[in-house]
């Protein structure tokens, strides 16, 4: 066929140009073999050096069969035929201007280069998408290798990179696409299928996963530039829109490349429109659809969140097509959104000078924006939190908004979600870094300024509202106003004058006309028109020479001459006679007018601009008054979120206060301080956060001089240690110490620390006090910071001075004691301990100051003396001797004043009488000496023991002949110098506990004297009832069992009488804290105990609570107190009316729930406890409580398994409470399928109880959040049981109301009353009886109660469920028989016990 005939047709698929088609089509006639493939494109590159780019219409079937075996040939063919294209549509596209300038063209010549422009363009776009196949099934072949492999086999052996060659014909397509070539087409009208071929390409290869990464930029950028040519000049818009929408829908990586490649032609190619048509199909995209197809939800939420960074201007425009995907199910579109509003908000609808439109479509925006922050997903409302934070970074939201979305972020603090809650506390933050008020945010120092401010306009007001209220109204106003009435009221006195006669209005013979013209005004005024009318008819008669009554026109009519002496009386006589006037008289009553009336409106503008203001300043201070009022509210909240369990939210809250802190807000330095227990958490990420906080706040003060700024950092820090407790003090020593140990803190600190603990500076006391403190908590880090100045030291606080600074002395003793050597044994071993001769002028002082101190009632005295006996115990050389020394010095100074207080010889019968306070303090002081004598023998001289062995063991080891340590030898002599060790440890522990059990409290030692005037104090509280004697000596009781476990054994009847019977809370919490340690030193004498220590859970007194929730805590933790049913004791405090308490259970159940299987083996007997009716809590707490302990239950089997354990409970349960409570349990477990076919297996044991209402909403429940998240298999098995439940609650109604109507309710029997809850605060009078105090017997095979109420037991119903036992899969947290300790308990792990001091 003559290339001149026939007519290319651009085909679909390739196999369309082998078929033949209509008239004169042109169809492929020979499709080559491989072989001859070379030569032939030989032939083509011939005839196209002869013929120019016409050449393809001959041989277009060389492409054609090169394309069809495009896979098997060879790839330096292809690079060769790519190469040869490229040139040919190249020259094409140079040659083609020329020829569409050429008006004298011919038809056949037109034809000629349309076919050769179709050809060579499918042919290069082929080749492009076969090269781009190729490729991407490579990339996915290679995608095991490494980047090394994938490069090597990316490149053939000559080089080419096809990623490089994509960008070349992409360019060469649009500098075609860009010539006018549409004149080569008939009527000039390009035919679709070219510009669907051209473009087709480019969506090929953005459908490539790669074409996002950098490296690919070039060839988006040539695809965005082809794509924007078509759009423009071929009029490829609704194509591109449809094309774009599906992209989006299948292909996630292509959002962002679309987005800059849309919004290049929206601002580049002029087509605004392009984004218009874009979101139209977006916004009309089904709600319901989108839920089903998240992949496209996404790909269209990406793209309209990065459109709207790029062009809000533009999407604005579309916005309200987008609305109704804020009420569909798919949060990411929702998201989007927001998020374009909020883009638009920041870039168009921002400033002062909007008009009124645009503030209200800006409204509208942010009104959508804060009805979401209440969403019902969690990532709708996070969204919005960062949205509203970038808008207040920017400065872009109203002031008059600043409340509403304060209220709206402290409201999220209360969320569920953490990242919600966490983003609320970065909008919190980002409000007060951009806060237009002040950047000191105080409640007091804003309410004083507010108080003035408001009192001032209220008074500008009253002043204004006055002078409104004097100023005249002008009369001819006034006269024009009344009138019409006035003229009625004239005619009906003129026709009937009669109605005049009842009401005469008499004038006085001593009444003036101008008397008599005031009354009559003073009538016109109060609107009394007849009687005024009737009295001017009299002055006519008794005035007729006087003004104004004399000039009256006889010519005018009776009506008018009474209107005009009216109106003239009560205008003024001015009026009518103006124009009678002079003119001088006018000019200067004018003159005189106007400059009154000139000069009093610039005084009226400048009130006006007065009370504007003073509206406005109020306006601010009430905004900045009630923004710190919210600031102050989520510090409440935001403090109790510090101890979450995510550190995000943790490290958020600790960056919010050091934000606030810096804003000046008073309540911040609580928050301060109560990050401090953070430093020794052991996530490193909030650790290092609360250094760094306090780096921020503390380490980097404001000052001229090194000098001033040290001073400002230990005000700063000083202020930390007021009122502080003994936690807060020991975690800010441990940021000091870190601080300290990185040289983070400068020279000039120590060096104003120790001025003024010198007083070389002028320093009140307790600023004195405080250095010392600091300076000692720096000793930890550099101990001789403190150490080169001791005898300083000693000097400063342990002075003769009279009265002796029992504080600053107390804190010199801590000071001195962190310079001791505090390693670890471990690392210890080969050095000697740092400690001091016992001649040292620092004991003799100490020594002195105790002794003389003991006889004077200072409070003081008490810690100072326990620091002092501590000190002693850790530096001195001998301290047994010194305190020793101590405690004869002190007992010898109570007989002198005994023998002062001894009666006289007339009276021999009295007693005498030591005073209270002195036995108190005699006691106190042995009971410290007493515990720091054990800690001493169980560390230091153990370790010191331990010291000396090791280093005999290496001297022998060294001395023995080198011969003899051969390889077999050392290990086998390794080995038994571990076994040795091992024994000579306990050796050591044996000699340690020997000491304790049979000399420290035999009546040779110092010690043992103590003890019976102790026993006598504690047995008698009647005679010795002081509170302040019976604490100490209680507290000095249990140190003083410590020691011995003969001893503890003998006196644990009494501890634990007083523990129950003291009236006095402190005496409890003492013991409690004294039972404690006892539990941990000697396990196996407290254990028979046990239940006196969980009674104190519900002890009346707030103090002991917590303390016995504290100790409880570390003993269940650490395994030293068997944990069973009475745990539920602990469940109680969760509902404890202090939340201090309430927070300290909640934790116990976190830690506890780490413990493998803890919770879910007590949740049985929790239950069981808590419903009963006899012991048990309200139905309310009841719930607030198992919800908590639900919480915990995460694992499927648990769940599976305690759902038949509650469902078997309902046939034993007695009564109906028990019955709600179990239900309601169910109810709050996260149930599956399978446990739901639990329920469905043991339907039987629950189905009778449906008919109460609230048992069936409980389950009810359980169907409901089952259906949630239920699969379409699983809805069929949710469906029967809801049937059953409906069933079985209608039939259970329906079978009572037959049986009462059949048996006449007469054998029904009464439904179980509800007894009431036991109180939780026993009172103490209620106590058990001397008789429950009888000492137990040591627990051998099985668990028996300290009391006797076991007759009892026999007589109640007590229900023992099978189920309750564990499976053997499941890990019990009891300790089992053959755990139970039978020996005494080694004195070496008192080491692990908590030392008290």
């Amino acid at each position: 066929m003559s290339p001149q005939l026939y007519e290319f047709h651009l085909p679909l698929s390739p196999e369309e140009l082998l078929k033949s088609g209509g008239v004169n089509q042109y169809v492929v006639q020979e499709v080559l073999s491989i072989r001859h493939l070379p030569s032939h494109l030989k032939a083509f590159q011939a005839a196209f050096r002869a013929q120019g780019p016409l050449a393809m219409l001959e041989h277009f079937d060389t492409i054609y069969s090169i394309l069809h075996h495009f896979r098997s040939i060879d790839p330096g063919l292809k690079e060769d035929t790519l190469e040869f294209l490229i040139k040919v549509v190249s020259r094409h596209s140079q040659e083609l201007p020329t020829i569409l300038d050429d008006a004298a063209l011919s038809v056949s010549d037109r034809s000629a280069h349309l076919n050769a422009l179709k050809m060579n363009c499918y042919a290069l776009i082929r080749l492009l998408e076969s090269f781009e196949t190729m490729t991407s099934q490579t990339s996915l072949m290679d995608l095991d290798l490494s980047g090394k492999g994938r490069k090597a086999r990316a490149k053939s052996a000559h080089g080419f990179d096809w990623e490089e060659e994509r960008q070349p014909i992409l360019q060469l397509l649009t500098q075609l696409l860009q010539l006018d070539i549409r004149h080569l087409w008939n009527h000039s009208i390009i035919e679709e299928e070219f510009i669907s071929l051209v473009t087709g390409c480019c969506y090929r290869l953005l459908e490539n996963p790669t074409i996002s990464h950098q490296k690919n930029r070039p060839t988006r950028e040539a695809i965005t530039c082809l794509l924007g040519v078509a759009l423009t000049r071929y009029n490829h818009m609704l194509s591109a829109t449809v094309k774009i929408i599906q992209m989006l829908q299948h292909f996630e990586h292509l959002a962002s490349v679309l987005v800059a490649a849309v919004s290049l032609w929206a601002t580049d190619y002029g087509m605004k429109s392009i984004v218009g048509e874009i979101v139209r199909e977006i916004g009309q995209k089904c709600p319901q659809e989108l839920s089903r197809d998240p992949s496209g939800a996404k790909g269209f939420a990406t793209f309209l969140t990065e459109l709207a960074e790029r062009v809000p201007a533009i999407l604005m425009s579309s916005i309200c097509i987008l609305l109704d995907h804020l009420d569909g199910e798919n949060y990411m579109m929702r998201n989007a959104v927001l998020a374009a509003m909020a883009e638009m908000v920041l870039q168009v609808l921002n400033g002062d000078q909007l008009e009124a439109a645009a503030r209200d479509t800006r409204d509208q925006f942010l009104d959508t924006l804060q009805a979401h922050g209440h969403d019902v997903n969690s990532f709708v409302r996070s969204r919005v939190l960062q949205l509203f934070t970038r808008i207040v970074q920017q400065k872009a939201l109203p002031l008059t908004r600043f409340q509403a979305v304060v209220a709206l972020a402290v409201g999220r603090l209360a969320d569920k979600s953490v990242l919600v809650c966490k983003n609320a506390i970065q909008l919190l933050a980002s409000f007060l870094a951009n806060n237009p008020f002040s950047c000191k945010l105080s409640d007091t120092d804003l309410a004083g300024p507010l108080q003035k401010e408001t009192q001032k306009l209220q008074e500008m007001r009253a002043q204004r509202r006055a002078a409104a209220a004097s100023t005249v109204l002008d009369p001819e106003d006034e006269w024009e106003a009344m009138l019409p009435e006035l003229k009625a009221t004239l005619q009906q006195l003129l026709k009937l004058p009669q109605e005049g006669e009842g009401m005469p209005e008499e004038i006085a013979e001593t009444e003036t006309a101008k008397e008599v013209e005031s009354r009559i005004r003073q009538l016109l005024a109060k609107a009394s028109y007849r009687q005024a009318i009737i009295l001017a008819r009299e002055a006519i008669g008794h005035f007729q020479e006087s003004q104004p009554f004399c000039h009256m026109d006889p010519e005018d009519s009776e009506e008018t001459r009474f209107l005009t002496l009216l109106g003239t009386i009560f205008k003024g006589p001015e009026a009518p006679t103006q124009e009678k006037t002079p003119q001088g008289a006018v000019g200067n009553l004018g003159s005189g007018e106007t400059g009154c009336e000139d000069q009093s409106a610039p005084e009226k503008h400048r009130e006006d601009d007065e009370l504007v203001k003073q509206e406005m300043l109020v306006q601010y201070l009430q905004d900045a008054y009630s923004f710190s009022q919210k600031i102050t509210e989520a510090i409440g909240i935001i403090s109790k979120m510090m101890y979450e369990h995510t550190t995000t939210v943790v490290q958020e809250v600790i960056e919010f206060f050091v934000m606030v802190f810096q804003f000046g807000v008073p309540q911040a330095l609580f928050g301060v301080r109560r990050m401090l227990p953070l430093i020794w958490s052991k996530e490193p990420g909030v650790r290092e956060a609360v250094l760094n906080a306090y780096r921020q706040l503390y380490l980097k003060p404001k000052g001229d001089s090194a000098r001033a700024k040290a001073q400002t950092l230990i005000h700063n820090l000083s202020l930390l240690l007021v009122d502080a407790s003994v936690g807060t003090i020991q975690c800010l020593e441990e940021i000091l110490c870190e601080f300290v140990q990185k040289d983070e803190l400068k020279p000039a600190v120590t060096q104003v620390l120790w001025e003024r603990a010198t007083e070389k500076v002028p320093c009140s006391p307790l600023e004195r006090c405080s250095s010392v403190m600091l300076l000692g908590m720096m000793a930890r880090g550099k101990p001789e910071i403190v150490g080169s100045n001791l005898d300083t030291l000693v000097s400063i606080g342990l002075d003769e001075k009279f009265p002796p600074d029992y504080r600053l002395a107390q804190q010199v003793c801590h000071a001195i004691t962190n310079i001791s050597d505090r390693r670890k044994p471990s690392l210890g071993k080969r050095h000697p301990p740092f400690r001091l001769p016992q001649e040292h002028c620092l004991f003799e002082r100490l020594r002195e100051m105790v002794t003389k101190g003991i006889v004077h009632p200072d409070p003081l005295w008490i810690p100072f003396k326990e620091a002092a006996v501590t000190l002693i115990y850790q530096l001195a050389e001998g301290p047994e001797a010194i305190c020793a020394q101590m405690l004869q010095g002190c007992a010898k100074q109570a007989l002198e004043k005994l023998e002062e207080k001894s009666p006289p010889q007339e009276a021999p019968k009295d007693t005498p009488m030591l005073p209270t306070f002195l036995l108190m303090n005699l006691l106190s002081l042995a009971g410290d000496v007493a515990l720091q004598q054990l800690v001493h023998l169980e560390q230091a001289v153990s370790g010191e023991l331990c010291r000396r062995r090791v280093l005999q063991e290496e001297q022998e080891h060294k001395a023995k002949d080198p011969k003899e340590k051969d390889a077999s030898s050392e290990a086998t002599m390794e080995e038994e110098m571990g076994l040795v060790g091992a024994t000579a440890d306990d050796t050591e522990a044996e000699l340690i506990r020997g000491i304790c059990e049979l000399e420290l409290l035999d009546g040779k030692q110092t010690l043992a004297a103590f003890v019976p005037l102790l026993l006598k104090v504690c047995n008698n509280p009647g005679l010795y009832s002081n509170p302040e004697l019976c604490a100490a000596a209680s507290l000095a009781l249990g140190k003083f069992c410590m020691i011995s476990a003969t001893f503890c054994d003998s006196q644990l009847r009494l501890l634990f009488t007083m523990l129950e019977k003291s009236s006095l809370p402190i005496v409890r919490s003492n013991l409690m804290i004294a039972t404690g340690d006892l539990a941990i030193r000697f396990p196996n004498l407290v254990d028979p105990w046990t239940p006196h220590l969980y009674a104190r859970l519900r002890d009346p007194a707030q103090q002991v609570r917590k303390t016995a929730g504290l100790v409880m805590t570390h003993l269940i933790l650490k395994d030293m107190v068997k944990v069973k049913g009475q745990v539920s004791e602990m469940a109680v405090l969760l509902i404890d009316p202090a939340p201090q308490i309430a927070a300290l259970a909640k934790n116990f159940f976190n830690e506890l729930s780490h413990k493998g299987n803890a919770i879910y083996n007590l949740l049985p007997d929790i239950i069981s406890r808590l419903s009963a009716p006899e012991g048990g809590v309200e139905e309310e707490p009841f719930h607030t409580i198992m919800k908590q302990l639900l919480s915990y239950i995460t694992k499927d089997k648990q769940t599976e398994s305690l759902v038949e354990k509650l469902c078997q409970r309902f046939r034993t349960a007695r009564t109906e409470r028990q019955y709600r409570d179990l239900a309601y349990c169910v109810s709050q477990l996260p149930l599956t399928e399978r446990g739901l076919r639990k329920m469905l297996d043991n339907f039987d044991c629950f189905g009778d109880k449906l008919s109460d209402e609230s048992i069936f909403s409980a389950f009810l429940s359980v169907v409901g959040k089952l259906r949630r998240g239920a699969k379409p298999e699983g809805k069929a098995v949710i469906d029967e049981f809801e049937q059953k439940l409906r069933a079985c609650h209608t039939r259970g109604l329906d079978a009572i109301e037959e049986f009462e109507m059949g048996q006449g309710g007469s054998q029904r029997a009464p439904s179980a009353k509800k007894l009431p809850a036991v109180s939780r605060h026993r009172h103490l009078a209620s106590a058990a009886s001397d008789d429950d105090f009888v000492t137990p017997e040591p627990r051998r095979t099985t668990r028996r109660h300290p009391n006797t109420q076991q007759q009892v037991s026999k007589k109640k119903l007590r229900i023992v469920f099978s189920s309750d036992e564990s499976s053997e899969e499941e890990l019990s947290a009891e300790m089992m028989e053959d755990e139970t300790p039978k020996k005494t308990t080694p004195i070496r792990r008192a080491s692990a016990h908590r030392q008290r001091s």
